[in-house]
């Protein structure tokens, strides 16, 4: 028996590197903006809710994706992905489930490869799941480190990686499933004593591990699914993979 999904979908940022006053969410990818793209993968994937969390210009936002039918979070200061999350928790105070993390900037991960992340956290009984990938060139993403049986150590930020944790090309998506109790029992607990001073939902998982919890690993051979749209020229890269799926 499944449980039930609710999609989490982060879309505060402004997107400063895109050069321009439109949130970067509702740049469009094939004639129709990013965000649009990822709500209606959360619900062909079945998810009995999505809740965006908005942030910047987040009434531009809203109006574009107000006859979607989903819920709204905000974000007003940017203090991390955890913080984003946590802006959540009154809205899923008495709900138990399955919660899946996506991004409005993440266009193009397809509904066949969130199925089968969802299986197998289903499959393994996981607190958490997370969609990995190697990358030619895994610059700016947290990594994963794994021990000699192949299971996740933890998973570290970029500006707080080692040298030789920054060889690691294995990196986190940033997509994850989560236990809805466990992610919100932890969410409080993770703190910003890092390079960027911000809550990082990454830390959830590393709290996760500490306890001696499972957390299960869906690593995918098609990274173009998780590219995220930082600027412009990003932009049109993803378009004219679109053009060509």
């Amino acid at each position: 028996m499944n449980k039930s999904l609710t999609s989490i979908i982060l879309a505060a940022g402004k997107g400063t590197r895109m050069n321009s006053n439109i949130p970067k969410v509702l740049h469009e990818v094939g004639g129709k903006p990013m965000i649009i793209h990822v709500i209606q993968t959360a619900k062909i994937l079945g998810s009995e809710q999505v809740i965006t969390v908005l942030g910047y210009e987040h009434e531009m936002v809203q109006e574009i994706i107000k006859d979607e039918g989903i819920k709204f979070a905000l974000q007003l200061k940017q203090l991390g992905t955890a913080h984003a999350v946590l802006q959540c928790c009154n809205i899923l105070e008495n709900y138990h489930g399955n919660i899946l993390i996506l991004y409005g900037d993440v266009p193009m991960t397809k509904v066949t490869t969130l199925s089968n992340l969802m299986s197998i956290h289903e499959n393994e009984d996981a607190c958490c799941t997370i969609l990995t990938t190697d990358l030619p060139d895994p610059t700016g993403y947290g990594r994963i480190i794994r021990n000699s049986n192949h299971s996740l150590v933890k998973i570290v930020e970029e500006k707080d990686a080692s040298k030789e944790e920054r060889k690691i090309q294995e990196i986190n998506s940033g997509i994850y499933v989560f236990d809805s109790q466990t992610l919100f029992r932890l969410l409080p607990l993770v703190g910003n004593n890092n390079k960027q001073n911000e809550y990082y939902l990454p830390d959830v998982i590393n709290l996760i591990i500490q306890e001696g919890g499972k957390v299960a690993i869906d690593k995918i051979i098609d990274y173009i699914e998780i590219q995220g749209v930082n600027n412009l020229e990003q932009l049109h890269d993803v378009n004219e993979l679109y053009e060509n799926i």
